[in-house]
């Protein structure tokens, strides 16, 4: 079977220089990921997620085991034909513009296209640039540079995505804007491999999500499989009115009920009796939740 991205027993240990030990950032790695999957990479600071990352774009060599795209090992050149990616400080030369970092992206795949101009700023447009086309990068904010770097990666028309923080340096609205194009890219079949601090985006556009910590890889596991590990259980959040036996007061006026599914109607019921304003009623197992659990319950074993 092929693969988008193979990953077997990869290793990657930094060597110390003088009188420093050497850092070992991951440890053992193994994970594949089907073309036209999407596929979130979550984990604190320092995890090893750009580790790996910059191993799969050929930028940095493994200690030991193996990595391949589409069956092409990641040491070839060849397998980064068709692979856009954008690093989480993209590093563009200033002195361009974002139609000339499209269009030298074009050139260096390769592709044929009638109306180079066109598709360039149909791109351009997607991710509101097109106002700033011709204007040099020299003066543009990070999330201006961050938004010209994914149209540079989605214009050479990707086979698959690679993206190190994507939403980083991104204002609200520009981060749905990326959000929303990056879930269009996955309904159009389109391979993608995120990683990123914003767990609510990556619970909401990835089909499976991986979590390292350490340099090990802790969980693969899928939206699906959270909903499926309490799907009985909610957290109902309520506004004002009387504490109800058995809530917790998250902030002044602000209080939580864990329940479970039968019990909803009634509690609803009685926030409505005590003068409460319902707020929301969400299930009681999130990616943050499996995140933060994970990562405290690795951190007790490894003591």
């Amino acid at each position: 079977m092929t693969y988008a991205i193979l990953v077997e027993g990869i290793h990657k240990t930094y060597s110390g220089g003088w009188r420093k030990p050497s850092k070992v950032a991951l440890k053992g790695i193994s994970l594949s990921i089907d073309a036209g999957e999407t596929f979130g990479f979550i984990g604190p600071n320092g995890a090893g997620k750009s580790t790996l990352i910059k191993i799969l774009i050929g930028a940095l060599l493994p200690t030991a085991g193996s990595a391949s795209l589409f069956d092409c090992d990641v040491r070839e050149p060849e397998a980064r034909r068709g692979l856009g990616f954008v690093p989480e400080n993209p590093s563009l030369q200033d002195f361009l513009t974002p139609y000339e970092i499209l269009l030298m992206g074009l050139r260096l795949h390769g592709l044929r296209i009638g109306d180079e101009r066109k598709h360039c700023m149909h791109w351009l447009e997607r991710f509101d640039l097109a106002a700033v086309a011709d204007s040099r990068l020299r003066g543009f904010s990070k999330g201006m540079l961050q938004r010209t770097a994914l149209a540079h990666a989605l214009a050479i028309k990707p086979r698959l995505l690679i993206l190190d923080e994507p939403l980083s340096g991104l204002d609200p609205v520009g981060r749905k804007d990326v959000v929303d194009i990056l879930d269009e890219y996955r309904q159009q079949g389109g391979t993608l491999f995120f990683s990123s601090h914003v767990l609510h985006d990556v619970e909401r556009i990835a089909d499976r999500f991986g979590l390292i910590h350490r340099g090990q890889l802790l969980t693969i596991r899928s939206p699906q499989e959270l909903a499926a590990d309490q799907a009985d259980r909610f957290v109902l959040r309520y506004r004002g009115g009387a504490p109800i036996e058995g809530c917790s007061e998250v902030r002044p006026g602000l209080f939580t009920l864990d329940a479970g599914a039968a019990d909803l109607p009634a509690l609803i019921a009685r926030v409505n009796s005590c003068g409460g304003v319902l707020q929301d009623v969400k299930p009681s197992v999130s990616l943050e939740t499996v995140f933060f659990r994970t990562i405290s319950s690795s951190d007790v074993a490894g003591r």
